[in-house]
């Protein structure tokens, strides 16, 4: 008759322990099959940049080629819009009046987010279309006070030649016409490789 072999927990758990102590279990992103480090060098990322663009933003929102469509109304006829969602794909011009070289556009929206002032969340990628730089993006978020003479928006990204991209911009409204259409200066610094 075979005898019972009797092991104190101890031992038990040290068993175990020893057991799974040779199972290699990845924690690191480096030990999985689809994560791998880049050389900076073949990417041609070594030395950053900063580029600036002066342009002038061209908000149509009157006339059958509107370029900024309001697709939720403000509530409760609020005095600064508060609620109004836009869709935009403005032009982005080298001199303020609107017939000027465009170089891309400003393709995303804006939404009216101040009950007691006139202030906008902007969502917006530049795209560019002229040059070296067509086909490339950065994208800016930010609070917009539209009263305020300069407004400070962050760029947090781009494609393109602004892969990357990080920097702000500064705008200051140039005209705004009778019937709301505008023009506003954008001085672009933007951070990229």
């Amino acid at each position: 008759m075979a005898k019972a072999l009797l092991v104190s927990p101890s031992y038990f758990i040290l068993f175990i322990f020893l057991i799974f102590s040779s199972v290699k279990i990845s924690v690191f992103g480096e030990e999985y099959s689809y994560v791998k480090s880049i050389n900076l060098e073949k990417m041609n990322i070594l030395k950053e940049k900063v580029t600036h663009f002066q342009l002038y933003w061209q908000d149509v929102v009157s006339g059958s080629d509107a370029t900024s469509i309001t697709v939720i109304e403000a509530v409760n006829n609020s005095s600064t819009l508060f609620g109004s969602v836009t869709i935009i794909d403005d032009s982005l011009t080298v001199e303020p009046n609107l017939s000027s070289k465009t170089v891309g556009k400003s393709q995303g929206f804006y939404a009216s987010t101040g009950q007691e002032e006139f202030s906008l969340l902007m969502v917006m990628n530049f795209a560019f279309t002229d040059g070296k730089y067509n086909g490339s993006t950065f994208t800016v978020v930010g609070r917009n006070n539209v009263k305020a003479k300069v407004r400070e928006m962050s760029i947090v990204s781009g494609s393109g030649l602004f892969r990357f991209a990080r920097g702000y911009v500064l705008a200051s409204t140039y005209s705004v016409s009778d019937n709301g259409d505008a023009t506003v200066e954008y001085n672009c610094y933007v951070i990229h490789y």
